[in-house]
């Protein structure tokens, strides 16, 4: 799942990034709303979290933008505002969640998955293929039974390549969905990630390299 993060309060928004990357999530963090008009622009993301009181654009503005744009993206927006009205307010104005600040990280985080798992996302949150089981709300996998110790990035590259069913990736594709926005397109950090992840699946292999093209789960 790939997520921005717009709050200006600095800290809490590091502080929250550093915990959903944690959570194999690829997090880009901006402190303003028309930092994050500028990413919601440029890149894909599964959810958004806004703060509603941000200089420049606040989180109305950026949600009336995604609304008259189109775009997908699911919203949380966060807010000291408690009110049943400005509840009311926000969600009227396309957001697809609330939460109130100051709020526990675990609800946080439950909040965003169910973003990521609505429609169009439409992702089952259990992928189960070539006897690879993935329970991303619990951040556990398996193989034949067995469990596997993924980092963060290595379960987040192989969430991309299982939900593509087959199809094939690219290595800017899992760039852009399993790593945040400063990832150097010309490092070798997804050959290393799909190296490794390989090794701890084990045979027979299910992530095979299409050559000059990208890499595809299966058989």
């Amino acid at each position: 799942m790939r997520v921005l993060l717009a709050d200006d309060e600095r800290l809490l928004a590091d502080t929250v990034a550093s915990g959903l990357r944690k959570l194999a999530m690829a997090v880009d963090v901006c402190y303003d709303g028309l930092g994050a008009i500028e990413r919601l622009g440029v890149n894909r993301y599964d959810v958004a979290v806004l703060d509603r009181d941000m200089p420049g654009a606040t989180g109305d503005d950026v949600c009336r933008w995604l609304v008259r744009e189109g775009v997908g993206t699911r919203v949380l927006i966060l807010t000291a505002a408690s009110s049943v009205r400005d509840r009311v307010e926000g969600l009227g104005l396309g957001a697809d969640d609330y939460l109130v600040k100051p709020f526990a990280f675990a609800e946080l985080v439950a909040r965003v998955q169910a973003l990521g798992r609505r429609p169009p996302a439409g992702a089952a949150p259990v992928l189960d293929r070539e006897g690879v089981v993935l329970d991303v709300p619990k951040h556990r996998a398996f193989r034949d039974g067995l469990p596997l110790d993924l980092t963060p990035k290595e379960f987040a590259v192989l969430s991309v390549l299982m939900r593509a069913d087959g199809d094939v990736v690219s290595a800017e594709e899992l760039l852009e969905k399993a790593w945040d926005e400063h990832a150097d397109p010309f490092t070798n950090a997804v050959r290393v990630a799909i190296m490794t992840l390989r090794r701890k699946l084990g045979d027979p292999p299910v992530v095979h390299t299409v050559p000059r093209v990208g890499y595809r789960f299966g058989a």
